[in-house]
């Protein structure tokens, strides 16, 4: 294909050129009519033309200013937003539609954890997102306690979201040829029941845990901003590691900090 302007390194620009795995990632999103569908980086629009086929009401958010003006001249019915998509209000989006969100796009890895992190954030107006990201990302993603992949990002997904490790992807069907395998991921964002409140105390609870990941539990909390409160009651054993615990541990541990006179 024809690529009219040249991929930024500072964007982290590698476009997907392969037609059969983008109408694979088609088939993995399964666009309907009625959804709100944000792309995040649409560059030459390859997957935008194909979204915008099956989607009415579609946004596209590039923040390389060469591309928007001829991706809006070929796409009139697409909504392009010029700008960063981490700083796009996406609440915003989903309360003027009075729908939750789906969103897609092929990434750009360097900021994969801070768009994974707003994703989150949002977790009450997004339904699901498909996301081209770094392989060993997804590994991370997708880990199992107790593995060397498995830390702040598995735990946080694994409360939000259902996640997917969809397939794995070459580097020859990208321009230019990333160094790295990719894979596509989907998060499906579970209903949580728990206040913002206690969303954002378990955040700050596993990450306080992993602070020290090769200490214990003990070691890692006590030297957290938890370091006034006494664990000893809380019924997981602090000689642990925080890479042992499961999800539902996590949930048990937060919600002992959340009993306490000091949270």
């Amino acid at each position: 294909m024809l690529i009219q302007h040249k991929p930024l390194k500072r964007f982290g620009q590698n476009y997907l050129i392969d037609k059969n795995i983008l109408n694979k990632i088609i088939e993995t999103i399964n666009p309907r009519k009625d959804d709100i569908i944000i792309e995040i980086g649409p560059g030459t629009g390859t997957l935008t033309k194909l979204l915008a086929a099956r989607s009415n009401n579609l946004i596209a958010v590039e923040i390389d200013k060469r591309v928007v003006k001829d991706l809006q001249s070929e796409l009139p019915d697409v909504e392009f937003i010029s700008g960063d998509f981490l700083d796009v209000d996406i609440k915003n989006i989903s309360e003027e539609n009075n729908k939750r969100l789906r969103i897609a796009g092929n990434i750009p890895y360097n900021i994969t954890s801070s768009i994974i992190f707003k994703l989150i954030d949002n977790n009450e107006v997004v339904n699901d997102a498909v996301l081209m990201v770094q392989f060993e990302v997804a590994k991370r993603m997708t880990a199992r306690p107790g593995s060397k992949d498995y830390g702040i990002l598995t735990l946080l997904l694994n409360y939000f979201t259902k996640t997917e490790l969809c397939f794995r992807v070459s580097p020859n069907v990208f321009f230019p040829r990333p160094k790295v395998y990719s894979s596509l991921v989907k998060l499906n964002f579970k209903q949580i029941s728990e206040s913002k409140e206690f969303q954002k105390l378990f955040i700050k609870t596993v990450k306080a845990a992993f602070s020290k990941r090769r200490k214990t539990l003990k070691n890692s909390l006590g030297s957290s901003h938890f370091s006034n409160i006494n664990f000893d009651k809380c019924g997981i054993d602090l000689q642990r590691r925080a890479e042992s615990l499961s999800v539902d541990e996590f949930l048990d541990l937060t919600s002992f900090i959340y009993s306490q006179p000091a949270n």
